[in-house]
């Protein structure tokens, strides 16, 4: 399996405008970003998406005087590096403290205990 790289909160706005809209130019990203954060700046954007790009995350094509951008790695590649990172910094890379922390902590609901139940008895 390849390594997928690490991305930081920021990082992962930007990349879900892109999984849900590629191909994708900088100012369609920043728009839609603007649409849930008015602080997104433009030149904050062009240098996440030049972050993506040298993470090998991201590639660009040119077209005309814009760059239209599409992922390199999957929104499911992503989800299951970062959390392989977070299990492995948190839980020692042990996913029974992880879930008895989470069902200890967390209120769940019966519909929520039922679908564990189901994953759990499927995956056995």
């Amino acid at each position: 399996m390849k390594a997928t790289p690490q991305i930081s909160d920021n990082e992962w706005e930007v990349m879900n405008v892109i999984w849900e809209r590629a191909p994708v130019t900088a100012e369609e990203v920043i728009r839609r970003l603007r649409e849930g954060d008015a602080s997104w700046h433009f030149r904050t954007v062009k240098t996440y998406l030049g972050r993506l790009v040298q993470k090998k995350v991201l590639a660009f094509q040119k077209q005309g005087r814009a760059y239209l951008y599409r992922p390199l790695v999957s929104r499911e590649e992503c989800v299951e590096a970062a959390s392989r990172g977070f299990l492995n910094l948190v839980f020692g890379g042990s996913l029974k403290p992880m879930l008895a922390y989470f069902v200890e902590h967390k209120k769940l609901s019966a519909k929520e205990v039922r679908e564990l139940k189901a994953i759990l008895e499927k995956e056995s």
